[in-house]
């Protein structure tokens, strides 16, 4: 299966991001999990911008969403909501079809940001048919740095909870 994880944010040095990539390298070779993290390259969405040809950078966030099998999103929460750029590119996936019937599952990357999630869930919900709120993976990796992230998720028993997740949600993109 093919898997877009999509991090919610456009810090360079992001914990999501660097979760999400952790994740991918984790992966079992059954499974490809690319990530896309470049949320901060979309312009501002704009229903006079869908009439003709998308911006490029839109096109390619598409066509990767198009591509996968299954969309796993991580996301901080900014002043406890969904962040802008986040919520942007949500809106240009909003009017087509590519996200309507993808599964998509959560994951997150911190002890707190329960708000995040809750939008995140009922924004999910209404785009697509096929979210799945049962399916969730958390880790607690706030102020870690890259590299003791792709540390800490490489110790067995993480590794083992990440290829879980991934298995699960292969069994709901699969059903």
């Amino acid at each position: 299966m093919k898997f877009l994880a999509l991090s919610g944010s456009a810090r360079n040095l992001s914990t999501n991001t660097a979760m999400l990539r952790a994740v991918a390298v984790a992966a079992d070779p059954d499974h490809e999990v690319r990530v896309f993290d470049r949320i901060a390259d979309l312009p501002v969405f704009s229903p006079d911008l869908e009439g003709g040809p998308l911006p490029e950078a839109v096109r390619d966030f598409v066509a990767q969403i198009a591509g996968c099998d299954g969309l796993i999103l991580a996301s901080p929460e900014y002043v406890r909501a969904i962040p802008g750029g986040l919520k942007n590119a949500i809106d240009w996936l909003v009017s087509r079809d590519e996200i309507i019937n993808k599964p998509i599952v959560l994951m997150h990357a911190s002890h707190r940001g329960e708000d995040v999630l809750a939008q995140l869930r009922l924004v999910l919900a209404t785009v697509s048919t096929r979210f799945c709120a049962d399916l969730f993976l958390r880790f607690e990796l706030m102020k870690n740095s890259p590299a003791e992230i792709e540390s800490h998720l490489s110790q067995p028993a993480n590794r083992r909870a990440i290829g879980d997740f991934i298995e699960d949600f292969a069994a709901f993109c699969r059903r």
